[in-house]
C-alpha cells in the first residue's frame, strides 16, 4: 500500500510538471520504475496505458482553459498515433539505444535556444498557421520516440513548437498535451499487442493515473495564468537537463561528470530564470507607462 502511494505521489507530481510544461510525465514515471527494477518495454508499457487516462483529464482542462489549438491537435495527434505505435512493436522486439544520442543531442540544442529566447524580452507573438508539412512529420518523429524511450512526445514536440515563433508558450503546451491522448492509446494497443496484457504493471498503472488525474486541472491553470516568458524558461532548463542526463548516461561517463555538470546546468538554468523574470518585469513597466492616447480635440464652432 506505501508503495502504491509513492506511485500515486510521483505520479501527480509528474503530471503537474507535465501538464504545465508540456513535458516530463513519461521521463519521470519511466526513470522510477525502471530504479525499481521493471523492465524498459513493462515501464513504458505501463506509463503509457497510465498516460491515456491522465492525457484525457489533461486535455479537458487545457480546453476548459483556451489553451489548446485545435488545428494543431488534428494535424499532429493523428501522426503522433502512428509513430508510437510503430515505436511500441519496435520496442517490444529489439532495443533502439543507439538513437539516444542523436536525439538527446538534437534536444539539448533546441533547450539552449529556448533558454536563450525566453530570458531576453519578447517580440509581441505574431500567430500564424504551421504547415501541415512541418506538424505530420514532427508527430510521427515525436511518437515514434515516445514508445521507444517511454517518453518524449513532450521533450520532442514542445520546443520544437515554441522555437517555431508561431504559437503562444500555454497554446503550445495545451496542444502537446491534448494531442497525447490519442500518442498514449496507440502505444498501449501496440504494447498490448507485443506484449500481450502480462507487459502492463496493472496496480502501478491505477496508482500513476490516480495522481495524474487530480494534477491535471492544477497544471492547466498554472499554464493559463503563469507567464510566457517564464513558461519558456523552465521548458528550456528543463530540456537541458534531462538531455544532459541522457547523453552522459549513453556514453557512460555520468559518474565522472555529472556531480560537475548538473551543477552547473542548475546554475545557468536559475540564471537565465532571473533574466526572464527581469525581462518580464521590464516588459509589464514599459506597457503600463505607455499613455493613453488622448482623445481628439473638436474645434469650437
Amino acid at each position: 500500500m506505501r508503495k502504491l502511494l509513492v506511485m500515486a505521489l510521483v505520479g501527480f507530481a509528474a503530471q503537474l510538471v507535465d501538464g504545465s510544461l508540456g513535458m516530463a510525465y513519461g521521463v519521470t514515471s519511466s526513470t522510477l520504475l525502471l530504479i525499481a527494477g521493471i523492465s524498459p518495454a513493462a515501464a513504458s508499457a505501463s506509463v503509457h496505458l497510465a498516460e491515456v487516462g491522465t492525457t484525457l483529464a489533461s486535455g479537458i482542462s487545457h480546453w476548459r482553459f483556451g489553451n489548446v489549438d485545435w488545428r494543431v491537435v488534428r494535424n499532429i495527434a493523428l501522426p503522433g498515433a502512428l509513430g508510437a505505435f510503430a515505436g511500441a512493436t519496435v520496442l517490444s522486439n529489439l532495443s533502439t539505444e543507439s538513437a539516444v544520442p542523436w536525439t538527446a543531442g538534437i534536444l539539448l540544442a533546441l533547450g539552449i535556444y529556448l533558454l536563450y529566447r525566453f530570458s531576453r524580452p519578447l517580440r509581441p507573438t505574431r500567430p500564424r498557421a504551421l504547415p501541415r508539412r512541418f506538424l505530420a512529420p514532427l508527430g510521427l518523429f515525436a511518437g515514434f520516440i515516445d514508445a521507444t524511450g517511454g517518453g518524449g512526445w513532450g521533450p520532442v514536440a514542445t520546443p520544437t513548437l515554441l522555437a517555431s515563433g508561431s504559437m503562444e508558450p500555454r497554446k503550445v503546451i495545451g496542444s502537446v498535451g491534448t494531442s497525447e491522448f490519442l500518442v498514449a492509446g496507440a502505444a498501449s494497443v501496440g504494447f498490448l499487442l507485443g506484449l500481450g496484457s502480462e507487459g502492463f504493471v496493472l496496480p502501478t498503472v491505477a496508482a500513476l493515473l490516480v495522481g495524474g488525474v487530480l494534477a491535471a486541472p492544477i497544471a492547466a491553470w498554472l499554464v493559463r495564468h503563469v507567464p510566457a516568458q517564464l513558461l519558456g524558461a523552465f521548458v528550456g532548463g528543463l530540456i537541458i537537463l534531462v538531455n544532459t542526463r541522457s547523453l552522459l548516461r549513453a556514453f557512460k561517463v555520468e559518474p565522472e561528470l555529472g556531480p560537475y555538470l548538473y551543477p552547473l546546468g542548475a546554475a545557468l538554468w536559475a540564471v537565465a530564470i532571473g533574466f526572464s523574470v527581469r525581462a518580464w518585469r521590464r516588459s509589464n513597466r514599459a506597457a503600463q507607462q505607455v499613455p493613453a492616447a488622448e482623445p481628439e480635440l473638436v474645434p469650437a464652432a
